[in-house]
C-alpha cells in the first residue's frame, strides 16, 4: 500500500522506516501553527479518541525543549507521550522527537509542515521510526482512525479560535 485516504486525509508510506498524513484545514497558516504550539489550544483537539481526556500538557517552545502529553481513558489507564523540539520555524515547520511511554526505546523523529494554499494550511506531517518494523507497528495500531478523528477535532476548534 503506498497511499491510503480518508475523506480529507491521505497517508502515505514514502520511505521503509516513514508514514506522512497530508491534511487541508480552512485557517491560516499562523493560527493552525498557534493551535498546534499552545498548551491552551493543543489540549483542545489532541489525541487519538474523543472518550480521552487530556490530563497533562506541558509544552516547552524552542529548540532542546521538551513537550508532554498524558492521555486518561474512561477506565483510568494513562497513555504518555513526550519528545523534545529539534527544529521550530513559525509558522512554517516543526521537527521533534515523539516517545509513547510503554515504548521508551523505539522514538520517532516527526517534521510537520505547514504551507500557505489560497487561504488554507497544508500540513504535511512525517514520522520517521528508527527501523520498519517499528513504523508498521505504529501505523497497524490504529493511526489512522486516530488521526482523522483528530484532525476533525482540530479543523472544529479552529473555527472557534477564527471567530475570536
Amino acid at each position: 500500500m503506498d497511499a491510503r485516504n480518508i475523506s480529507d486525509l491521505l497517508i502515505t508510506l514514502p520511505s521503509g522506516k516513514e508514514f506522512a498524513m497530508t491534511r487541508s484545514f480552512d485557517a491560516p497558516r499562523e493560527l493552525v501553527f498557534e493551535a498546534w504550539t499552545r498548551p491552551e489550544h493543543v489540549r483542545r483537539w489532541w489525541g487519538g479518541c474523543n472518550e480521552m481526556a487530556m490530563t497533562v500538557c506541558e509544552i516547552d517552545l524552542r529548540v532542546g525543549g521538551a513537550w508532554r502529553y498524558v492521555l486518561r481513558t474512561p477506565d483510568g489507564q494513562e497513555h504518555g507521550f513526550g519528545g523534545v523540539y529539534r527544529e521550530i520555524v513559525p509558522p512554517t515547520r516543526l521537527v521533534y522527537t515523539m516517545i509513547y511511554d510503554p515504548y521508551p526505546d523505539n522514538g520517532a523523529l516527526t517534521t510537520v509542515l505547514f504551507e500557505d494554499r489560497d487561504g488554507r494550511t497544508h500540513i504535511t506531517e512525517t514520522v520517521r521510526h528508527q527501523t520498519t518494523e517499528a513504523r508498521d507497528a505504529h501505523f497497524k495500531s490504529g493511526v489512522e482512525a486516530g488521526a482523522h478523528e483528530t484532525y476533525t477535532r482540530l479543523e472544529n476548534y479552529l473555527a472557534t479560535m477564527k471567530q475570536r
